[in-house]
């Protein structure tokens, strides 16, 4: 009997020392390449930033006028050669945001559609009423980002464990209005009124995001989540994009609230960046770098260029992104983007399609007019993408920047579960 115990003994120990022997080469083998593996990974990202640094260069004017040639002169190790490029356009959605433009013809708009996953230009357009051949209004940062730019306290707010899209605020004055006397004071009276931040957020309530700001979060976390959500950055890629300016002031001021609630001129965006804004909260707060380049060709047709997602920034967690999603989803069923997206939202054929968005109008300067955004998203299965639309009218609207995304939504998707519905179909009757 104790023979056999110890013999066990034995073999429990025999076994306990070869895996901690296995474990510890293991590990030393995995040490010695860890670093090689992050070494040529670093070299290869340091490579792709290089030769998309390049094409800018070489790019940069021709996009800037909304011109993308197809041949380029490329210096590699002294010696010059004629490159093909092949951009990441999807010929669909491109076709149909300009043609949407040049059906409507507002005064001056462009329309930006991203893949959220890996931060591929689907479609860049733009259109000048007056001018035949204007500059690209997508990578400008010309215009007023108003209350699009409450993603980012509402997004401040929604990372923080204790808070979540059904917190009550309470608010005093109009729902679109930021008078000082009613911000400024935490007062509770007769004419008080309380409210989500979902239902504040879908109908976009001015006052609401001031108190937000000044009861729950801090100067600190505005800035920190503006500068998470890339304003004040420059995106190096292989186009031009202007820097969106996001200015946070020290105190909590009336001017803070301005900024919370996007009602001043300071803070601008481009239709580019609302739509990296829009995929990060699509993609779990995994903000992608945007190419518009998906390759480069020889002569004979071999790579010399093939482009590879980039993570750029962390925008927030994602527990934190499916609650922004839950107020960025309200916004299109049933706040101020329910008109235009209501036959979407309501056609059980999209059923499967997740759609959110946020809304904002503001007067601008340049171009001047009354500037009406919409940036948002579409999630159905694995595939996510973002559109950021503008319009900038001097006098009347012709159509809604909502508008013209949930159209461009709904051909995609439409086209795609078209397709889905006949590979079914054609897969049954062969079996």
């Amino acid at each position: 009997m104790n023979l056999r115990l110890s013999s066990k003994r034995f073999h429990h120990w025999h076994f306990v020392i070869f895996f901690t022997v296995a474990g510890l080469l293991l590990l030393h083998f995995m040490l010695r390449i860890q670093p090689n593996f992050l070494n040529a990974q670093m070299q290869r990202e340091k490579k792709v930033a290089k030769v998309r640094e390049q094409i800018r260069d070489k790019i940069s004017e021709s996009v800037r006028h909304n011109e993308y040639p197809q041949i380029i002169e490329f210096e590699d190790v002294n010696q010059s050669q004629k490159l093909t490029v092949h951009y990441t356009f999807d010929n669909e959605i491109q076709i149909q945001a300009e043609k949407l433009l040049k059906t409507y013809k507002p005064d001056y708009a462009a329309i930006v559609a991203m893949d959220a996953t890996t931060g591929k230009i689907l479609a860049m357009t733009s259109y000048t009423k007056d001018v035949a051949e204007g500059t690209n209004l997508a990578i400008r940062a010309s215009y007023p980002a108003a209350s699009v730019f409450k993603i980012v306290p509402a997004s401040a707010a929604m990372d923080k464990p204790d808070l979540d899209p059904e917190i009550r605020i309470h608010y005093n004055g109009g729902n679109h209005t930021l008078y000082r006397r009613n911000v400024m004071s935490a007062d509770v009276n007769r004419w008080t009124r309380f409210i989500t931040l979902k239902e504040a957020f879908a109908r976009s309530i001015n006052a609401v995001f001031a108190r937000l700001t000044f009861e729950k979060l801090s100067t600190e976390d505005l800035k920190d989540y503006s500068s998470r959500f890339y304003f004040n950055r420059s995106v190096e890629t292989d186009f031009p994009i202007d820097i969106s300016d996001a200015y946070i002031p020290e105190e909590k001021n009336y001017e803070l609230a301005e900024v919370a609630s996007g009602y001043n001129r300071i803070n601008r965006l481009s239709p580019v960046h609302g739509a990296m804004m829009a995929a990060s909260i699509a993609a779990d707060g995994n903000m992608k770098k945007p190419y518009l380049v998906e390759s480069l060709r020889d002569e004979k047709g071999k790579i010399f260029f093939q482009a590879e997602p980039e993570d750029v920034s962390k925008t927030l967690t994602p527990a934190g992104a499916e609650k922004v999603r839950e107020l960025m989803g309200a916004t299109v069923s049933r706040g101020t983007g329910r008109k235009s997206f209501r036959s979407l939202v309501r056609n059980r054929q999209f059923e499967e399609v997740e759609l959110g968005g946020k809304t904002g109008s503001l007067m601008g300067e340049d171009p001047k007019g009354k500037v009406d955004w919409f940036v948002g998203y579409g999630i159905r299965g694995n595939e996510k993408i973002s559109i950021a639309a503008i319009t900038v009218n001097k006098q009347y609207w012709t159509v809604k920047a909502a508008y013209l995304a949930q159209t461009l939504f709904k051909q995609h998707f439409k086209e795609e579960i078209v397709q889905e519905s006949y590979n079914k179909k054609i897969r049954n009757a062969s079996r």
